[in-house]
């Protein structure tokens, strides 16, 4: 997009290598050091910075689907097992609150979750994209309707993603970064939903609906990357870790099929796909 100017910040290994001594704790001194310091005399450690975490973003941030909801979160189906939860657990950063929303858009993000950045704030993630190109309506269509009435609605979610989502980017990365200017920023993507070699054996929707679902996802998760990067923001593909765990995998599957006593929990990661398809790419990444 012309005129925009990258953010670039210190790359991640320096804040995994602070985390995984213990967050704000002080560095090791070398030993020769520490008897080379005359008695009394004052040491000068080197702190490696507090670690504060805001997670945004729509319902793969939340949990919806993993289950093990926080009954204060209401309608946004916050889990205590969302992968930010889960990362936090495990890296103890100095402050994690998350305020990612089921349904939430980047204008929603915008509105209603930057509050909780601020420029103390030093790694956010997010996922955001998949509501603004009305991943929930393809879905209801490509499971109650027929196969040419899933693709056509495939198709236009691809047009609105190549469109109108990538300046709906830029404006949620800017406005990340004006509210955090201090923050190493994670964008994390969507996993590709259906294990296609396998389409053949697995009941549900026709192969041509679950292509054409993969190859919507493969459009989404490009503008998303390309948005990242024009910001300066890092890019996290799940597609990898989830290959293998896709519906069509069976017991394997990390993902929710239709499900047809909860509709919103279809189609999003199941508490393995949070702790095993989301939460390592985040960390490889933070």
């Amino acid at each position: 997009m012309p005129g925009l100017v990258p953010r670039f910040r210190r790359r991640p290994a320096a804040r995994r290598a602070a985390l995984a001594a213990g967050g704000a704790c002080a560095l090791a001194i070398p030993l020769a050091a520490v008897a080379a310091t005359p008695a009394g005399a004052a040491t000068t450690v080197g702190a490696a910075p507090a670690v504060r975490y805001v997670a945004l973003g729509d319902s793969y941030s939340s949990g919806l689907g993993a289950g093990s909801y926080i009954s204060s979160s209401g309608s946004c189906d916050r889990s205590t097992v969302a992968y930010s939860a889960l990362w936090a657990s495990a890296y103890h950063p100095a402050s994690y609150v998350s305020v990612a929303c089921a349904g939430a858009t980047t204008s929603s993000v915008i509105s209603g979750q930057l509050s909780a950045l601020s420029s103390q704030t030093t790694l956010v993630s997010i996922t955001v994209g998949g509501n603004d190109v009305g991943f929930e309506s393809v879905m209801e269509t490509c499971v109650l309707e027929s196969t040419s009435s899933c693709v056509s609605a495939v198709s236009t979610a691809e047009s609105q993603a190549s469109t109108t989502l990538p300046g709906k980017m830029d404006r949620v990365l800017s406005a990340i970064s004006a509210a955090a200017p201090n923050a190493w920023v994670v964008v994390l993507g969507y996993p590709a939903l259906y294990d296609l070699p396998r389409s053949s054996i697995c009941i549900g929707l026709s192969t041509t609906d679950r292509n054409a679902l993969n190859q919507g996802a493969s459009v989404l998760n490009q503008v998303i990357q390309a948005a990242a990067a024009r910001h300066g923001d890092v890019f996290g593909d799940v597609r990898g870790t989830f290959s293998g765990h896709q519906i069509c995998d069976g017991g394997s599957s990390w993902l929710h099929s239709v499900n047809i006593f909860d509709i919103s929990e279809s189609y999003h990661p199941t508490a393995a796909g949070q702790s095993g398809g989301y939460e390592p790419v985040f960390a490889a990444n933070a």
